[in-house]
Formats: structure tokens, sequence, C-alpha cells
């Protein structure tokens, strides 16, 4: 598990640390692993051309500090120092006795900004809010535009460390080199995309800062435990099954797809109740189809409500009042009363929401940019206000838990050809059946997510790639997390 921790947590646990460690020995350790990586990036150290942008704060010591190690191994190292009376004196003395240089005019160091082969972003730390400040705007500029690599110090400056927030202009990194802890920033869009690739540095906290962890995210062996696996008594209502009620005479596509996601999800059999049952049945004739409505389809451990239904608010009623999880998609997002969804947590009865950014602003009352901008804000105020686990689907696709409290999972898989209608249908029936299976509402979010952007990936392969082309690549996700395992 990947863990990420608040700004908070981080600074309490590095003073704590420093308060038994030698002076400045986790500067010296962030240094050292921030010009190691650097160094890496470069591949040929000497008669590189290195700029440094530094910051009044601990980062541009990091950067200065590391700057001397490069200066000394024959980098030609130059620092630009944003607030020239504030920088920091010990790395600025390093750097001058390594034999680098100091640029305090900001304002015409663009050039070499542009011209250089790696720059270091040293200007704000984890604590900044807001956009970068405006003179250290046309450096970040510079530093996109320019031909060197592009590696940021803790955080790309100008990003939330604790929300990923972007709030203004910042600097976008090819690769951000963090110390001590993951934070939520580096995994959460749109702070994510501006962090590159991120390598993880420990100087002593051992990757955990202590306390509760704001987010975390799910690694192959994490998925691989949570998977169910059946025994050798297990027959196929001990392994769950699962209804869903989807579809309509307008969008019977629906219906079939998320009976593929749920055929594919751990459950022993998939019942489908509603107008669409002679698709299913033509696509997947083991689907058990009931005319009834979902009072009286049989038994069922699971129901998913909502994709394609359309306004049939009759069926998602009765599907809430089901004493069984249920995943609410698509139009019974729109369809389900809030205090009937509320009253099911309140019961001890897990639902779990599965909207995109759209759905979650409607249902909220505020613009989708809002919400795309504040993921981890966005999914944790729906868990509240409905009392549900909540799948807030996009780009970086979170998992909050009833209430909102608690680390909000984060998944790490995925690519944006998933960004195609239905696929989201495929990934609701995959995690009713993971509900159906026995999972928690949480842990069958993050799973379902993790197994749906794997196989996204897979059916991709850098080309478009239609719903029924990531159902058909469950399977494939699922042996390589457990492969992973073996």
């Amino acid at each position: 598990m990947r863990t990420a921790y608040s700004v908070e947590t981080v600074r309490a646990a590095e003073r704590e640390l420093m308060a038994r460690s030698p002076e400045g020995a986790l500067m010296q350790r962030a240094a050292a692993g921030l010009a190691a990586a650097c160094a890496d990036v470069l591949g040929r150290v000497y008669g590189s051309r290195v700029v440094l942008l530094v910051g009044s704060g601990d980062n541009g010591g990091d950067a200065l500090y590391a700057g001397a190690r490069l200066a000394r191994r024959g980098a030609g190292v130059r620092a630009v120092l944003l607030a020239p009376g504030r920088a920091h004196a010990g790395g600025l003395a390093a750097l001058r006795r390594a034999g680098g240089s100091v640029v305090s005019d900001a304002g015409g160091a663009v050039g070499l900004v542009e011209q250089a082969d790696l720059v270091v972003d040293g200007i704000v730390g984890i604590g900044g809010k807001g956009g970068l400040r405006e003179a250290a705007v046309p450096l970040a500029e510079a530093a996109r535009r320019g031909r060197g690599v592009v590696v940021a110090v803790d955080l790309p400056s100008g990003v939330d460390a604790d929300t990923g927030e972007v709030r203004g202009a910042a600097v976008r990194a090819d690769v951000t080199v963090t110390f001590g802890a993951y934070k939520p920033g580096l995994l959460i869009d749109p702070g994510r995309e501006y962090a590159g690739v991120v390598r993880f540095v420990d100087i002593g906290l051992g990757g955990r800062a202590g306390g509760s962890p704001r987010a975390e995210a799910l690694q192959h062996a994490d998925v691989a435990r949570l998977l169910p696996v059946p025994g050798a008594e297990s027959d196929k209502y001990r392994r769950g099954v699962v209804g869903i009620a989807a579809g309509s005479a307008r969008y019977p596509g629906a219906a079939v797809l998320a009976v593929g996601g749920a055929l594919r999800g751990g459950a022993g059999a998939v019942r489908y109740v509603g107008p669409a049952g002679g698709a299913v049945l033509a696509r997947y004739p083991e689907t058990l189809v009931s005319e009834r409505g979902p009072a009286r389809a049989g038994r069922v451990q699971a129901w998913v409500v909502g994709p394609g239904a359309g306004d049939d608010a009759a069926t998602v009623g009765e599907v809430l009042a089901a004493d069984v999880p249920v995943l609410i998609d698509a139009d019974g997002l729109r369809l389900a009363e809030v205090g009937a969804v509320r009253g099911r947590g309140l019961r001890g009865v897990p639902t779990l929401m599965t909207p995109h950014a759209g759905e979650a602003a409607a249902l909220l009352g505020v613009e989708r940019e809002e919400v795309e901008s504040g993921r981890l804000a966005a999914a944790r105020e729906l868990a509240a206000r409905y009392e549900a686990a909540v799948l807030l689907k996009g780009s970086t696709t979170v998992v909050a838990e009833a209430g909102g409290g608690g680390a909000v999972r984060v998944n790490p898989t995925g690519t944006p050809w998933l960004a195609t209608a239905g696929s989201g249908d495929v990934l609701s029936g995959l995690g009713g059946s993971l509900l159906a299976a026995g999972l928690s509402a949480v842990d069958a979010g993050s799973v379902a997510a993790y197994l749906h952007g794997l196989a996204g990936r897979f059916a991709a392969e850098g080309a478009p790639v239609a719903a029924e082309d990531v159902a058909g690549r469950i399977a494939e996700a699922w042996r390589s997390v457990v492969g992973a395992e073996v």
C-alpha cells in the first residue's frame, strides 16, 4: 500500500526526527537522494548544464546542496535566487565551494533555464498555497518550453500538497523527488499530472509519517489479497449472486455491459431484471433473467442499479429498500433519494455510489470544474452527505468511505482511453459482483477500479477501445494481479 500523509502530519514527524538527529542530517539525506535522482536523469553529469530555481524555504536548501553535489561531479550549476536575502545560507555556501554560481536577477535568467540540460524546482515547499508568485511564473514557463528535464523537489511548486489542487501557475515536472512520505497531491490530479514520475527518498521516516494517512493507493499485492477466491466446497450461490437492475428500451446496451462486467467479477451468478432481458441473454446466455422486478427476482447478495435506467425511479427505490449491499450508478444517482441512501448507511447496510465528475457536481450543487479541481473534497463531501461509500470516477478515480472519514483510496491504474461510452457500466457490474462476493464497499470499489484500469490498459495498448473490449480483458487483469503474488 502506498500511503500519503498531510503536510501537518509530515512536518510533525520531521520535527520529531530532527530532534533526535544531528543538525542538518535530514536535509543532507534529502539532498543526497535528490542529487542521485538528478544524476540518473542526466545520465552524464560531467559537462551538463544545471539550473536551480531556489526559493526561501527548505526546498531551496535541498536544491542548493544537491546542486553542490552535482557541481563536484563536473556539472555547471547555476542557482537562480527568487528571494536573494532569504536563500538557505548553508546551501549557498556549499554550492559556491563546489564551484557553482549564483544568479540574483530572476528576471534575466529565462534564457539560462531554456538552455539548461536539467532544471531543479526548489521554489516553494509543501506548505505553499495558491499558484506561483509573479516573479516565478516566467521561469516555470521557460522550464516547460526548454530543452532540459525538470525535476521538482518534494512537490512541484504551485501544487497543493494536501489536495493536488492547482490554483494558478505551477511548475510542470518530468520527475518529482519526494522525501519522507508521499503527499496526497502527488497521487491526485491535477497535481499528479504536474508531478510526472515520482521517486521516493527515505530520509528516516520509513515512508510513514505516523498518524493516519490522508490518502492511500493499492498496489498489486494489496489487490491480490482482496480478490475473492472460491474454495473446494464453493458453489455458485456460496460465491455470491449479484443482481443487475439496469437498462431501458432506449439504453439496452447499458444492461449488457453491466452484466458483462458482473460476470467477470468473482460472483457465482448474475441475475438481471429490466426491459433488456432479450439483449442480455443474446450476449450472455448464462445470465438468470427475471421480469418480476428486484423484490421478486430471487436471492442476491448485492444489487447494481442505475446504468441506462432512464427515469425508472420505482426500480431504484425498490433496490434501495433491499437489505443487501447496493451499487448506484448513472441514472440511479439522479433518482435515488438522499434519505433512502443515507438511511441505509445509518442502518449499517453498505452502499457504493459511482458518479463521474458531472454527476457528482449535480448531486453537490456545484460546477463540474469545482469537483475536478478538488476531487478529495468532493468525494468526502458526497460520502458524508449520503452516508455511503463514493467512487468518484475520472482522471484520478478516488474512493471515500461512508461518512467521508478515513483515508481516501486513490486508484493508480487506468488510461485516458477508458473515457469511452459504456466503460462506467462495465465498472459498475464489476464492482457489484465484488460486493456480492463479500468485499466491503470501499474494497469493492477500489479493487474494481484497479482491475478496470488494468483491463483498459491491456485493451488499449495505445489505441482507442470500446467498453466491451475492456470487459473482455478483466480476466487478464485479474491474472496479472494474482500472478504477481505467486
